[in-house]
């Protein structure tokens, strides 16, 4: 995992699972009982990932661009970002509408992506990602979410109903598909 890349950018539609893909993705990397070294499923019962999941964990740190956007609240950052993590083994740091930062927050930020400790993370989350730099966009690596079609839904929904041996009609699924959005 020492070669991962040290900034993500997750785009898409509000309510679309950005931010909380951005916890279990600290999950992922901080996780103490991975079954295979070299896989990304997180165990969601170890300390790393019941502290992460509860929101409890001192070493991820959400920030919402929204509120926190001067280049004083990027610069708070960049100098808690040199401190070691104090229980895992990444600090991820997770900037929700990343798109709201100043130009000057921008330009601070930038200096830390550049040149980031070995132990910070971060991801980037925006409903509008041609709202930022090119600068930011180069250096992180971008995935962009979007929303289920009906086909995806029903075969998740008929996973479920298979796992919990149940039997349900066909026609149901594609309502509640039709309706999910």
């Amino acid at each position: 995992a020492d070669d991962l890349p040290h900034a993500f950018l997750f785009t898409g539609t509000r309510g679309i699972g950005k931010t909380s893909s951005a916890r279990i993705w600290a999950q992922a990397i901080n996780c103490e009982k991975k079954e295979k070294k070299d896989s990304f499923e997180p165990c969601g019962e170890c300390r790393a990932c019941l502290s992460i999941s509860k929101g409890s964990s001192l070493d991820i740190i959400e920030m919402d661009a929204a509120s926190n956007r001067s280049i004083d609240d990027v610069r708070l950052l960049r100098e808690k970002i040199k401190l070691s993590p104090t229980e895992l083994k990444y600090k991820v740091y997770i900037i929700d509408e990343v798109h709201m930062l100043t130009k000057e927050a921008f330009n601070a930020l930038l200096k830390t992506l550049e040149e980031p400790p070995k132990h910070a993370m971060f991801v980037l989350c925006t409903t509008d990602p041609e709202k930022l730099p090119e600068t930011i966009l180069s250096r992180c690596i971008q995935l962009n979410f979007r929303r289920a079609n009906d086909k995806e839904i029903m075969n998740a929904l008929g996973r479920v109903i298979k796992g919990e041996s149940l039997k349900v009609d066909e026609k149901v699924l594609e309502k509640i598909a039709s309706l999910a959005n």
